[in-house]
């Protein structure tokens, strides 16, 4: 039997993006474009120290993802490859994350820029992004050697409908 966990969802994200369709398939292809991260109340407290970053990294629920696929072809190649092998939404456990910029956090919530991420998705946490730590230059990239066009490539339905 897999063993099965939880996790808590401490906030919403807002954003233009109603259906995935049309959508930037990475934060880089959204560039300026604004969200917010309505936090729950009880995690506010958590947001100290954070506006000293410049990015931040959302890990979230891909909840408008139904069942997953093994396979699949993501949006920026015409061949199929393992799901593990690509950042598809159809996944096994429906994590999603992107890195965004900070532009701003109140009382409420934290406002940020670069969202490729749809509007009403359940924020499980956020971390500060640390170049130091979280950026490795000149790595393999397998088989996104040449990754096409990501600031201008949309998400389409191959991954929501069926």
């Amino acid at each position: 039997m897999k063993p099965e966990t939880s996790f808590t969802i401490i906030g919403t994200i807002r954003s233009p993006w109603k259906t995935a369709e049309g959508m930037p398939i990475q934060a880089t292809g959204a560039k300026d474009i604004q969200g917010r991260i309505e936090l729950f109340e009880e995690f506010r407290p958590g947001l100290t120290d954070l506006e000293g970053f410049s990015r931040i990294i959302l890990i979230y629920q891909f909840h408008m993802s139904n069942g997953y696929d093994l396979m699949v072809t993501p949006f920026l190649d015409t061949k199929p490859h393992g799901v593990f092998a690509t950042r598809a939404p159809r996944r096994p456990s429906q994590i999603g994350i992107s890195v965004v910029r900070l532009a701003g956090i109140d009382e409420s919530g934290v406002d940020i820029l670069d969202i490729d991420i749809l509007d009403g998705t359940p924020v499980l946490d956020i971390k500060p992004y640390i170049p130091e730590i979280d950026s490795f230059p000149g790595e393999k990239t397998g088989w996104l050697s040449e990754p096409g066009n990501m600031t201008t490539s949309r998400a389409d339905r191959r991954f929501t409908g069926r």
